[in-house]
C-alpha cells in the first residue's frame, strides 16, 4: 500500500476520506503532551463572503502572560470543496504556509475546530498534528458529532462527549454560566492535558486567547485582501 502524503490535497471526496481513514492510525492520543508549554499557537481561518478567498492565521502566545509573540498570515483560495468532515483539506495548505512564515516554532497548536471528535476520528487538529509533528488540540465552538450531558454551571466543569460508546472529547465550561466549548485531542496530547491547557488559555473569555487572537488576524487579512487593488497587468 502506498503511504499517503499527509500534506497533499486529494483529488476527490473518496480519496480524501481514504486519506483520513489511513492517517488516523498515525495519531498519538496518549501524549501526555507539554504540561507547561512556553509558547502556544492559535490557528484559525476566515473566508470572504464569496467563499472563494480565505485567510489562514497563526498567532503564537506566551503561555504564561498570553501576550502575542509572533504571528503570520497566508491568503489564498480554498484547496478543496465544501464538504462536511473534510474541512481540513480546504484549509490545510494555507495553515501550513502561515506556520512556515513564523519566526519561532510553538510548543502546542490550538485549532479552532476538532481533532478526535470527528466522524472518522481525524479532524483538523489531528491532521495538523500529524503533518507538523507538534502536539495539537481542537477547541470547537459547536459540536461536529456526539452526545453529552450539560456540564455543571461553574467554570472548569465538564462532561464526556460521546459518539456511541466511545468518548471522543469533553464538553468544557470555560466561564461560569456561559455555554461550553468542545475539546478533543489532536496529536501527542492526553485529553486531561488538553482540558487543562484550554482552561489556562481562557482566564477571561469563553474562547481561548489563542483562538481570539488568530480570529482577529485572519478576519483583518480577509478584509484587507478584498479591498486591495488588483495586480497590474
Amino acid at each position: 500500500m502506498t503511504v499517503p502524503d499527509p500534506a497533499a490535497t486529494p483529488a476527490s471526496v473518496a480519496e480524501a476520506v481514504a486519506v483520513q481513514e489511513e492517517l488516523r492510525s498515525w495519531v498519538d492520543l496518549v501524549g501526555p503532551g507539554p504540561a507547561e508549554p512556553a509558547t502556544v499557537a492559535g490557528l484559525d481561518v476566515a473566508y470572504a463572503e464569496s467563499g472563494d478567498l480565505l485567510a489562514a492565521a497563526v498567532t503564537v502566545l506566551d503561555a504564561r502572560t498570553l501576550a502575542v509573540l509572533d504571528q503570520a498570515v497566508s491568503v489564498g483560495r480554498p484547496a478543496f470543496g465544501y464538504v462536511p468532515g473534510l474541512f481540513a483539506f480546504r484549509e490545510l495548505p494555507a495553515l501550513l504556509a502561515a506556520l512556515d512564515r513564523l519566526t519561532s516554532r510553538p510548543e502546542l497548536l490550538v485549532c479552532d475546530g476538532h481533532g478526535f471528535a470527528h466522524p472518522r476520528r481525524f479532524g483538523l487538529a489531528c491532521h495538523l498534528g500529524v503533518v507538523t509533528g507538534l502536539p495539537a488540540i481542537g477547541v470547537g465552538k459547536t459540536p461536529l458529532i456526539g452526545t453529552w450531558a450539560a456540564p455543571a454551571a461553574e467554570r472548569g466543569a465538564w462532561s464526556a462527549l460521546r459518539d456511541g460508546d466511545e468518548v471522543v472529547g469533553r464538553v468544557l465550561r470555560t466561564r461560569s454560566g456561559v455555554k461550553p466549548v468542545f475539546v478533543s485531542v489532536g496529536h501527542r496530547m492526553s485529553l486531561d492535558n488538553a482540558v487543562a491547557r484550554v482552561l489556562a488559555l481562557t482566564p477571561r473569555y469563553r474562547l481561548p486567547e489563542t483562538t481570539r487572537t488568530a480570529d482577529r488576524l485572519c478576519r483583518d487579512a480577509v478584509a484587507a485582501a478584498r479591498t486591495a487593488p488588483p495586480p497590474e497587468r
